[in-house]
């Protein structure tokens, strides 16, 4: 496998480019391209593909998957969607959500509305075990 080379400053880049920095064949960018609706490059006037820093990006987050995670195609198609999806809760997930190393950073992410109720959750317990823990709770009623 051919080293990265580091992406440069432009707006745009043929396949060539693209193949030169990533170190893939063009044969099997167009291969990508059917496998993994994300990677979709503008064409130009002349139907050349036209590359933009994310394709390239995405790219190297493809090859990655498929040649040193040992990823399957269907599982690196799963696992990017799976990114995408959680970036796109993320920035949409409200600025109080805490990111406690408590919390497992392989569960799903909550939706704004899922996070709140559960929230509600947390502060209900809490009340009732602070309620449990006073003397006069744990107690049994005298007679």
């Amino acid at each position: 496998m051919q080293p990265v080379k580091a992406i440069p400053d432009k707006l745009y880049f043929k396949i060539g480019e693209v193949c030169e920095i990533t170190g893939v064949q063009p044969h099997v960018l167009r291969y990508w391209e059917t496998e993994f609706p994300q990677l979709a490059p503008e064409k130009n006037r002349a139907g050349q593909r036209v590359y933009k820093r994310r394709d390239i990006e995405l790219i190297l987050r493809i090859k990655k998957l498929l040649y040193e995670d040992k990823f399957t195609i269907a599982g690196a198609r799963k696992r990017l969607a799976a990114e995408s999806r959680f970036k796109l809760l993320s920035s949409e997930a409200p600025s109080e959500m805490p990111e406690s190393p408590s919390e497992s950073v392989m569960s799903p992410p909550l939706s704004p509305k899922v996070y709140q109720v559960f929230s509600e959750i947390k502060r209900g317990l809490e009340e009732l075990l602070a309620l449990l823990n006073q003397n006069d709770i744990m107690t049994p009623p005298r007679k």
